[in-house]
């Protein structure tokens, strides 16, 4: 298949890229900066609008994975400018620009997060519950939107609703694992927020899927089936890595320390299941948090000596 893929040298997109190669597809990457004479690359400047559609002649299929990085210090009114525009922009430019082709590409997975749903404490949601209040609540909602004009085209658009990705080379673990080994690890704030979860080869296996289900279109919860309370996951980390985890941070120092981000990012609750990957015969390879972590960490656990 002759597909596209922006966002491809972030954590997912780049591991999607290859993954999608290897698989035999022709891939070509959307990108930001000129390509080179003789690439496969295609140019786009989602801020000035601008991608040619003679680019993007004979795709058959888009993973749309691209946007500003919602961590990294405080959420300035700057950031937050970038974080909405730079997912809102992007998805309506490609959405327009697909659903403006002679021949129309058949599928276009976008990504979009869990962070849709708010915070919702204990509460268990699904794909039928209605949206969350919140800065990231309010984006999802608009990023999700933005793909409406490739919709409305008869594209079929699979909007993923990402939850934490698990991946050593970046993301939360990896700016975890330091003060894990170090054994500074604990929990944040009272550790009873929940947090949805998902190994990132399994996400990366869930876009695969929702490229080749036809009849799976909309929004689809792209997290674990066990979501696991902070607390859970600090004590998980900790017997993965074989360290204490005995440094709790409060929340109020959480606050101090990242504003708004802290309770957007850090101690607010999902408890997401994804229950329409499922239902479309979606199967996990990681489906505990335990076995996630030591698969992203190579890990394997210690036998007991008889």
């Amino acid at each position: 298949m002759h597909m596209i893929v922006t966002g491809s040298t972030g954590l997912v997109g780049s591991a999607a890229t290859r993954r999608l190669a290897a698989a035999g597809h022709r891939v070509r990457r959307v990108v930001r900066s000129r390509p080179a004479p003789g690439s496969d690359d295609i140019f786009w400047d989602p801020v000035a609008g601008a991608l040619d559609p003679a680019s993007l002649g004979g795709v058959e299929a888009a993973v749309h994975l691209a946007g500003e990085s919602i961590a990294g210090g405080r959420w300035t009114a700057e950031k937050k400018a970038r974080i909405r525009d730079s997912r809102t922009r992007g998805t309506r430019l490609l959405s327009e620009t697909l659903a403006r082709l002679p021949k129309r590409p058949r599928v276009l997975v976008c990504a979009s997060a869990v962070g849709y749903y708010g915070d919702r404490g204990s509460e268990v949601v699904t794909e039928r519950s209605v949206p969350g209040r919140g800065f990231l609540a309010e984006v999802c909602r608009d990023w999700e939107a933005a793909s409406a004009p490739a919709s409305a085209a008869g594209i079929r658009v699979v909007t993923l609703r990402c939850g934490v990705v698990l991946s050593p080379s970046g993301g939360m673990l990896g700016k975890l694992l330091l003060p894990f080994r170090l054994g500074l690890g604990g929990r944040v704030g009272s550790g009873g927020q929940y947090m949805s979860w998902i190994e990132l080869d399994d996400l990366v296996s869930a876009i695969e899927h929702a490229l080749a289900a036809e009849k799976l279109s909309g929004a689809v919860n792209a997290v674990a089936p066990h979501p696991v309370t902070n607390l859970e996951f600090t004590r998980t980390l900790g017997r993965v890595l074989a360290r204490p985890t005995i440094f709790p941070l409060p929340a109020f120092a959480a606050r101090s320390a990242l504003g708004e981000m802290a309770d957007e990012l850090l101690l607010a609750s999902a408890r997401v299941e994804p229950q329409r990957l499922l239902e479309s015969g979606f199967v996990f390879q990681h489906p505990t948090l335990e076995s996630a972590l030591r698969h992203a960490l190579r890990r394997t656990p210690k036998v007991a000596a008889i």
